[in-house]
């Protein structure tokens, strides 16, 4: 990443506990990202190993993007849970988008649990070449 472009973590999972959520009540873990930038966009791979569409939540709020997640683990229709201590991990990341970006043109693919985000810059922040003209 270049030195002009900000997209950093933000209080890894902290940032996205809020006061009674359930997910505050269990730790969260923060998933492995890989970024990728060029001058047109910066892409996210995030690992979220058993994440389904259903399960994931991915938003932009005042600045930061966020990725969250929760795993439920299946109890057979024919079973009666008596107790349990097995959780499903409760995955979440927030990061600081810089506005270079065009938050509103943000495009997520989920496959195999894994989440890419393509998050492409605005085009007034995008390099361009300045004509020289010789006077």
């Amino acid at each position: 990443m270049s030195d002009t472009t900000q997209i950093a973590e933000r209080n890894q999972g902290a940032a996205t506990q809020r006061p009674g959520d359930r997910a505050a009540r269990q730790t969260s873990i923060s998933p492995a990202v890989d970024i990728f930038e060029d001058s047109q966009r910066i892409v996210l791979w995030a690992d979220l190993p058993g994440v389904r569409k259903d399960q994931l939540d991915v938003r932009v709020q005042d600045g930061y993007l966020y990725i969250e997640a929760e795993i439920t683990v299946p109890t057979p229709a024919s079973l009666r849970l008596q107790y349990s201590e097995i959780r499903g991990p409760y995955y979440a990341r927030a990061f600081s988008l810089s506005s270079d970006f065009d938050a509103s043109k943000i495009d997520a693919n989920l496959q195999d649990g894994i989440l890419k985000l393509t998050i492409p810059r605005r085009v007034e922040a995008q390099p361009r070449r300045i004509e020289i003209k010789v006077a």
